[in-house]
């Protein structure tokens, strides 16, 4: 078994002391409680990576999967090759017209 050396406040540590009176318990197993509650509600590294980036103001599009056969990358650089330069024109004639 491991031993963990944390710092906390004394609000918080008269907090658990408290509760381990209240409970008949040791403030040893209130804390192992409390963090192995809150390793089990754990985000995955997807659901952290997706609340950090919407606090800082980015948007995400869920897209459905496409029905039928998904194309390859070459058939999709084939298909549209060309079309960097259309797609920055439009751009450049949307901010123009701004």
């Amino acid at each position: 078994m491991r031993q963990v050396i944390a710092r906390i406040d004394d609000r918080l540590h008269r907090l658990l002391k408290e509760r381990a009176l209240e409970e008949q318990r040791s403030m040893n197993a209130v804390i192992t409680e409390a963090l192995e509650r809150a390793v089990a509600q754990e985000e995955t590294a997807q659901e952290r990576f997706r609340r950090r980036a919407e606090a800082a103001g980015i948007r995400f599009v869920d897209v459905e999967p496409p029905n039928g056969p998904v194309p390859t990358w070459e058939e999709l650089d084939r298909e549209t090759r060309g079309l960097g330069r259309v797609f920055s024109e439009m751009l450049e004639a949307d901010r123009a017209a701004e």
